[in-house]
């Protein structure tokens, strides 16, 4: 009965469209960075023998640990010998590399950014990643995209510029701006390995590997960067009280939606979803953190929003037969048709 209702509960999940997921995800990963700095700033108000618990670097290897937890839990199952064996080495190798990637270098270069630097910059900066990534699609996946989806991609990509070049004139370019860009263009990368090399992985293999290798590289190139008592108060319970909710809806939600939303939508889509991410993000820093936007992010934005706006129609008029809006009739007509055939 117990294997009924998990196989009942994994049906629903697949008939769930992919845009709910990218949806989820670009939503889940905006309102990432504000949620992190004022988790960071209540551990400045906890301190432990004048130090905070909350560190960045807490944040990032407690809360993976907490999100293995959670996906070991829930995907445990997936880790069988009859699925394990059919993986071959090479994939087992690019998995490795994207785990890598995505679940140590780009948290950390975003983790420092944020350190360095406001969230609403490190917001702004990272939109190249949907740019890039469009391109990326196209050139080694060969995915068709409208010609007005390109257009507001490059539109977007400008108010990334635009942002840089004012930010240079009013204030200067920082070690915080030079990470962030770093990690979109990581991000980038290993977006288009997955979406084009590890369709055909289980999501429990992938999720459980790669939040694994990726914490146990994390904490080696910390101990190497930082001094030995960097990690001294990750035991703290006020740190792991944060860290299971963080782990819970930012890494567990955010990536598995993220994943899903890679696998069943097209590169158009993503960048549709990943150019909004920007300025849902400055407005959620604006309410958590009350980050007021500089002149530079604001016309960096607006010339973003344009982008977006051109994107949709291109997006919305490529849409494919799966992702058309269905009225209340359609999907009772439906249902009626599949209950007559059986």
């Amino acid at each position: 009965m117990r294997r009924f209702n998990n196989l009942k509960t994994i049906v629903i999940f697949q008939k769930i469209p992919g845009f709910i997921y990218l949806w989820t995800a670009m939503f889940v990963f905006a309102a990432s960075s504000s949620i992190t700095r004022k988790i960071t700033e209540l551990g400045r108000q906890h301190l432990i023998e004048g130090r905070n618990p909350i560190s960045s670097c807490n944040v990032l290897f407690v809360g993976n640990i907490c999100a293995l937890l959670i996906m070991i839990a829930i995907f445990h199952g997936d880790w069988r010998k009859s699925v394990l064996t059919r993986i071959s080495r090479k994939e087992w190798l690019i998995l490795s590399l994207v785990a890598i990637l995505s679940s140590a270098l780009v948290p950390l270069l975003i983790f420092s950014a944020l350190n360095k630097t406001t969230v609403t910059s490190v917001v702004i900066l990272t939109r190249l990643e949907p740019s890039l990534s469009l391109a990326l699609y196209i050139i080694f996946l060969k995915e068709r995209v409208h010609f007005l989806v390109i257009i507001g991609s490059l539109i977007t990509f400008s108010g990334v510029i635009v942002t840089l070049l004012l930010k240079a004139v009013v204030f200067s370019i920082g070690q915080g701006e030079m990470l962030a860009l770093t990690g979109a263009i990581i991000l980038s990368i290993g977006s288009v390995i997955i979406k084009g090399c590890l369709n055909t992985i289980p999501l429990g293999i992938f999720f459980v590997y790669r939040n694994l290798l990726g914490t146990l590289v994390f904490f080696l190139i910390a101990k190497i960067f930082y001094p030995p008592e960097h990690f001294i108060d990750a035991f703290s319970p006020f740190l792991w009280s944060w860290m299971l909710v963080y782990a819970a809806v930012i890494v567990v939600v955010g990536q598995l939606s993220n994943l899903k939303a890679l696998r069943e939508c097209s590169a158009a889509q993503i960048s549709l979803a990943s150019s909004v991410n920007p300025l849902l993000a400055v407005i959620i820093a604006y309410f958590i953190l009350g980050e007021i936007p500089t002149f530079a992010q604001y016309i960096g934005g607006f010339v973003i929003l344009i982008g977006i706006i051109v994107s949709l129609f291109g997006t919305l008029s490529n849409l494919p037969p799966n992702m058309k809006i269905t009225t209340l009739d359609q999907m009772q007509e439906q249902e009626n048709s599949h209950q007559l055939k059986i």
